[in-house]
């Protein structure tokens, strides 16, 4: 149908009526298009007018209630022949939105997306783990998907949950994020900080690890390295000492030189992707979480292959770690059996870090200087009873507590 007759535009378009058909507007589009009900505008002598003629009945200015279902008749008996609809689509510049349909559609599309991130978790071996459902009522209430279309919305859920199925994966081994990026996503910037994905996996990690969410771009770098993916090869390091590896290569000349020096060594992943082997045939690199620690084992002179992996191991630490043997002490405290699990559930072995040497270390701490556990309660699975006992004495021991024992170990 062509547009309305150009007399009937000009009376319609006039100045004086202009406040009518926004208003107008907005009511069918609230109301899914339903001829119904009225709306109150402000007219002025000639807007009444000019309304009136339309109506076929005298219209006051000022304040002036419109009945829709009578102005929708008018129209029709016009020479524009249509509806109030089709009428205030062309006075306002094109098709009337239907918001109720609309918000409808975006609950069925809502509910389909909620379906596939329950099949998706459920597919991936996730749907029963505790992180889960905290991340998925994140996801319902945040709207980070429900902005997106919808195409890209399946796409971005699909690919977070088949990511955070990858680095939570235990013995897994450590990869840059761009590798990872084109492995899941077919791009190597798939997983990059713009990306709409990497926002969805960001908050799922923090979530599972029991950490903030980060912040900064510093923080989004840590904790991608927490689950061994290094957004670069040279940011995140691991420190070592003593480490004489027996290649005939200038790094191995290098290294042992380094530890007949007595000078502790931070390795990068970029450095350790091009070394040679990293031990001798049957050694054994020890361990530790606190770079306080190896400071001191390393001040008395232990002769032996030391690392620390400061808190979680970044990528740098869990390539190290996987290329050793290694075994591994930590902090008794939550946070501190929480790393060691993850350690220990990529092949290393503990270090005095069972029931035993948790009460011994205890024992060793003087009553008024205890500090109770805080925070969430660890499994111990390398030690039932670690935990256990961990929860009935509901002390923290920090490793530095009984460096001494350490360093027994490491010089008988």
């Amino acid at each position: 149908m062509s547009g309305l007759p150009a007399g009937l535009r000009a009376h319609l378009s006039a100045p004086s009526l202009a406040r009518l058909w926004p208003v107008l507007r907005n009511r069918l589009e609230q109301s899914g298009h339903a001829i119904r009900g009225s709306v109150t505008v402000e007219l002025d002598d000639d807007g009444a007018d000019r309304l009136g003629g339309l109506l076929a009945r005298p219209v006051r200015a000022g304040t002036t209630r419109v009945k829709l279902a009578v102005l929708d008749d008018a129209l029709r008996s016009s020479v524009a022949e249509r509806g109030l609809v089709a009428v205030v689509a062309e006075l306002t510049g094109g098709p009337l939105r239907d918001r109720p349909a609309e918000r409808y559609d975006a609950r069925v599309r809502r509910e389909q997306l909620w379906a596939e991130l329950d099949r998706l978790l459920t597919e991936h071996g996730l749907a029963g783990q505790d992180w889960t459902r905290p991340w998925t009522d994140w996801l319902h209430r945040g709207g980070v998907l429900t902005r997106l279309p919808d195409d890209q919305a399946s796409q971005s859920l699909a690919i977070a949950v088949g990511t955070l199925a990858a680095v939570l994966s235990a013995g897994r081994t450590p990869t840059g994020i761009a590798e990872l990026a084109s492995a899941i996503t077919g791009d190597a910037h798939g997983l990059d900080d713009a990306a709409p994905t990497a926002a969805l996996v960001l908050r799922g990690l923090a979530i599972a690890l029991d950490v903030p969410p980060p912040a900064s771009a510093a923080e989004r770098r840590l904790l991608w390295q927490r689950v061994e993916v290094s957004t670069d090869e040279i940011s995140g390091t691991v420190m070592t000492y003593g480490l004489r590896p027996p290649g005939t290569g200038r790094w191995s000349a290098m290294m042992r030189e380094r530890a007949d020096l007595g000078l502790v060594t931070h390795l990068t992943v970029h450095e350790l992707h091009r070394a040679d082997e990293m031990t001798r045939p049957g050694e054994i690199v020890h361990a530790c979480e606190n770079p306080q620690v190896l400071q001191r084992l390393a001040a008395a002179g232990v002769d032996r292959p030391l690392a620390c992996t400061s808190g979680n191991p970044s990528a740098a630490g869990s390539l190290l770690l996987g290329r050793t043997v290694v075994r591994y002490h930590g902090d008794f405290d939550w946070p501190g059996i929480a790393i060691a699990r993850r350690i220990i559930g990529q092949g290393a072995q503990p270090w005095r870090l069972g029931c035993a040497d948790y009460r011994e270390a205890v024992e060793r701490l003087p009553t008024d200087r205890r500090l109770t556990l805080t925070g969430r309660a660890e499994t111990t699975p390398w030690d039932s009873g670690l935990s256990q006992a961990m929860m009935a004495d509901n002390v923290a021991v920090h490793e530095e507590a009984i460096v001494d024992l350490l360093l027994a170990d490491l010089i008988a």
